[in-house]
């Protein structure tokens, strides 16, 4: 996924009210962008840290900037969980998740179980896979970790997902990793403990689980590599 314009280089004073934050930009100006990302944001989030933005040039939006991404003084870290979902598609269908191929149509947002929507339903006639995607940010001591709070959209879309596996059809749990300085994925179970151990559970009737590392850059951002996972 390619950015559409040049992102903006300022340094983060404070993220606040979850879906705001304070940046200093190279000017010396300091604005308020939205932060697309509900989560706690922890080890993504600290004051002083290099930012890059996007700007709406859509004159209704209340905050014209949005946060794309921060610098850990290692690596690029992609906060932006509305993109999670466009990256997968994009490499799901450039091939780069081999996983994922053979199927005849890809559709995302799609109606399924108890008022869910899926985020990538694949399909080859009655042949279904379910996907659901999730953006990954938080990392410590080389585990990338999921979630960085207590989910329980998460927890309902585990438990979806089971439902699916039992009418026989297919069902991943594809992690987007935003992040460049770690080697395993594994759940936050000291987070959530109860979204590990239903990660657990569905893995052992058949979920199939896949962490990507994405590549980062200022000018684009794509799904590359997998890495193993522990659910120990």
């Amino acid at each position: 996924m390619k950015f559409d314009q040049k992102l903006i280089p300022g340094i983060l004073i404070k993220r606040y009210k979850r879906f705001m934050a304070d940046i200093k930009l190279d000017s010396g100006e300091i604005v308020t962008a939205h932060c697309p990302n509900s989560g706690s944001m922890k080890t993504c989030n600290e004051p002083g840290w290099k930012v890059l933005l996007s700007e709406s040039s859509n004159p209704k939006r209340k905050l014209k900037y949005t946060w794309e991404m921060v610098h850990n003084g290692t690596c690029w870290i992609g906060i932006n969980t509305h993109l999670a979902n466009k990256l997968a598609a994009e490499a799901i269908q450039n091939g780069t998740i081999q996983e994922l191929q053979g199927y005849a149509e890809l559709r995302t947002e799609v109606k399924y179980g108890s008022n869910s929507r899926v985020d990538i339903l694949m399909s080859s006639g009655e042949d279904k896979c379910y996907v659901e995607v999730k953006n990954v940010t938080l990392a410590e001591e080389g585990i990338y970790k999921f979630p960085d709070s207590v989910t329980s959209r998460g927890q309902k879309h585990l438990q979806e997902l089971q439902n699916m596996m039992k009418l026989g059809h297919r069902a991943v749990m594809l992690y987007a990793i935003q992040r460049t300085d770690g080697a395993v994925f594994q759940p936050a179970a000291e987070i959530d403990p109860l979204y590990a151990e239903m990660l657990i559970k569905a893995h052992a009737q058949g979920l199939e689980i896949l962490p990507y590392t994405a590549n980062l850059s200022p000018q684009e951002i794509f799904l590359e590599q997998k890495i193993p996972f522990s659910l120990d």
